[in-house]
Formats: C-alpha cells, structure tokens, sequence
C-alpha cells in the first residue's frame, strides 16, 4: 500500500514538475521594431541624433545605442549626436543636477538638463533625423517626457523628422487618476495638459503633444510589438532597468504617484533616504497604529496601510525615530495613486493638524514647484486653506478628465487594445 502511494506521489510530481510552462508575454519594445522591415528604411543614408539613456534596452537586454552602431555601416547612416536627460546618459546623477556634456563611443554628449534644457541650433546641425527611445514611468512630472516635447518643438522649427520609439507605460495604458494641467504653469515637471496618470506610452503622448498643440514636427512613431493596455510591466517579460536612482523596481511607479508631492512639500519623510522609495509615509510626531486605522478607515479600493517604524539614513528627518505607514497595492487595477496621496494629505491634516500647519508654513519656498508638479494652484489653496481636503480634492477637475478621456481616443494606438 505504502509502495502505491509512493509510486503515485512520485508520478504527480513528475507530471507536475514537466507542466509546460505558462506562456509569459514577450513584447518587443520600438527599437527592436525600427531594426526591421519597413521601418528601417527610416534609417538608410541618416545624419542621427540620438536621445536616449541608460534605459533604452532591448528585450536581450541590448542596449539601443551599441544596436544602431553595430548596424551603421550595413545600412548606411551615422550617428553624429547624442542627447541626455535628467539624471544623464548613465543613469547616475541626483534629481535636479545639472547634467554636463560628455563624449561616449567618441559621439558629443549634450545635456538636456543643464544650462539648456533644449537642442540648441549648434547641437542639431548637420542632422536630418532625431531618434528618441527612453523609458518613461507614466506620471506627467517625470521629466524624461518634456524633453522629448522639447526636442519636437525644437526640431519643428528646422524641420528635422523625430522617430519616437515606443516602449510600455508602467502603469498600464488604462489608469487614469489626478488632476490636469493648468496651462499657465507648464513647466519642466508638467508640459501638457493630461492627468497626472495619464495611461499612454510615449509615443502616444507624442502623438497628442503634436497634434493638440499644433507643434508641426516631423514625427513618427515606431511602435511596441505585443504589448496591451492591460498589462503591467511584470507582464510584459521586459527587464526593468531602473529609471532613475529613486525609482528601483517597476513597482515603484506606482508609488510616486502615490507621495511624490507630498514630499515636494515635506510634510513627511517618504522614505527617500530609506529602502523604500515613495512606499512609506512617516513623521516623528506620527502615530503609526492611529494613522494606519484612520486611513484604513476609509476603505479606499486596492490599497491597505500597515503601521511602520523607521529611521531615515539620509534626507528628511534623517536619523530620527519615525512612525507611519507602509503603502501595500492589493490590487493595480482598481488602484487609484494620486486619489490615496490625497487621502494621506487630508488624514495628516485632520490628525495632526498644528504638525500639518507648522510643515506647510515651514515649506513655503517649495510652493512654486509644488504646484507645477500638480499642475494646479488651487491644489495648494485647498490643501492650506480648507480644514477637511479628501474630498475636494479627489474630485478637482473630474469633469475635465472626462473630456480628456474622450479626446485621446483618437491618439491610441489600436494595437495596444
């Protein structure tokens, strides 16, 4: 009898362990999609400036700039130009460092985030096509998008073509959440007038930045092959390369939107300076159990708060004992990142209201940044002026989003549906 069970627990096994494995998606981001029929002819006999970073990989894990190189006597063409953005081609500058130029593969390096945030006239001479491939997180205030807007507007006025090469939102293509932007207040955090989760690919936005604000740029979009709105980047079979030093794994961008302009303000620690970037919210005069109930209290979809205790390394309340709660996402889809960062501004505000006062007045020179990465001057009003914020500011500009939602229809790529 024993024999016979063993015999069949050792048969279950085997069938269990020789289960075809289930099929991961494997999307072929744009620059594995340029590097073939029909689209590489876009390349035959160009004078090339490539913007990119260290973000611009292929699925084999090739990196876009060593992929055109290998190629560039086979086709015939030249790249003579390479453009970084913020944090550099490498990947390795903080938040808000200039960028210097540089040389790499004996090809000038200039900074798009340094003294000019723009391609001059000296840096496009002598190109006749642009080629931008970076990965972006999704989030309006990431910077990687507005240079690319940059770049277009520059190139419109001499009439140099840019190829965008598409790659995932990390967010998927179906989350849309927070406010629009007020046009008066673009800026190199908010360029256009998008929800700050937006739902579109760079390609996508490109499109729309194009079309919508009448920039005339020679463009066109090369696009991802396989990938879906519905998916996260997890589903994508992707490798992720961290996209700035603040943004480690694909999880994060979910997260930024979550506390990023809390922490343009510093009410709290976010847990920069911390293991987990933009996953925590926490304060010494924070008190963890109490936050945490008050938070859950509001049974807010796909999102609990567990009570957490840290001590920063570095940045704010660094080296002090802090109390507050760790985001956990239990489920992406019904996640709403920027409607949570407003719950937690408006729980801190009822809890801990002198603290709450004491930390706005304290971050008054932040005020303009602030509202640019909103995108809206009447966020800050709200939040400084009314006593109880949820609310207000969950549904500020709710109708504009659904206009927004109707407009870019016609900007999505049918493929990705």
């Amino acid at each position: 009898m024993i024999k016979k069970i063993t015999l069949t627990f050792l048969l279950f096994t085997f069938l269990q362990l020789n289960r075809p494995l289930e099929a991961k998606a494997h999307v072929k981001p744009g620059i594995e999609v340029l590097l073939k029929e029909p689209y590489i002819q876009e390349l035959k006999g160009k004078k090339i400036g490539l913007i990119t970073n260290h973000t611009a990989i292929s699925s084999t894990l090739e990196h876009t700039l060593d992929l055109l190189k290998a190629r560039e006597n086979a086709i015939g063409f030249k790249i003579l130009a390479l453009f970084a953005p913020e944090h550099g081609l490498d990947g390795n500058c903080y938040a808000y460092e200039d960028v210097k130029d540089s040389c790499k593969m004996e090809i000038p390096t200039f900074s798009l985030h340094g003294k000019t945030r723009r391609p001059t006239e000296e840096m496009l001479k002598g190109l006749d096509l642009l080629i931008y491939d970076i990965q972006d997180i999704g989030s309006r205030s990431y910077t990687y998008t507005t240079t690319l807007f940059y770049v277009m507007e520059e190139a419109a006025k001499k009439n140099i073509k840019v190829l965008v090469l598409d790659r995932p939102n990390p967010l998927g293509g179906e989350l849309i959440d927070g406010p629009m932007l007020d046009e008066n207040l673009r800026s190199m955090v908010g360029y256009v007038n998008v929800p700050y989760c937006h739902g579109m690919t760079i390609g996508e936005l490109a499109y729309f930045f194009n079309e919508e604000y009448r920039i005339h740029c020679p463009l066109k979009i090369i696009p991802m092959d396989g990938w879906k709105r519905s998916m996260s980047f997890e589903d994508t079979g992707l490798t992720w390369i961290p996209t700035s030093p603040q943004i480690p794994e694909p999880t994060t961008v979910f997260y930024y939107p979550t506390t990023g302009m809390l922490g343009e303000l510093s009410l709290s620690s976010i847990g920069i300076g911390y293991t987990l970037p933009f996953k925590i919210v926490g304060a010494p005069w924070i008190e963890a159990k109490a936050f945490a109930k008050a938070l859950n209290g509001h049974h807010f979809k796909g999102v609990r708060f567990e009570p957490f205790y840290f001590r920063p390394f570095f940045g704010k309340f660094a080296h002090q004992n802090c109390e507050g709660v760790l985001i956990c996402i239990t489920d992406k889809k019904m996640y709403k990142p920027v409607s949570t960062q407003f719950l937690i501004a408006g729980t801190l505000k009822s809890l801990y209201p002198e603290q709450f006062k004491e930390a706005l007045l304290a971050s008054q020179k932040k005020k303009d940044i602030f509202e640019k990465v909103c995108g809206s001057k009447e966020i800050y009003q709200i939040i400084s002026e009314k006593p109880y914020i949820i609310w207000p500011l969950i549904t500020f500009h709710e109708n504009e989003k659904k206009i927004f939602l109707e407009k870019r229809k016609k900007y999505l790529n049918p493929n990705y549906t």
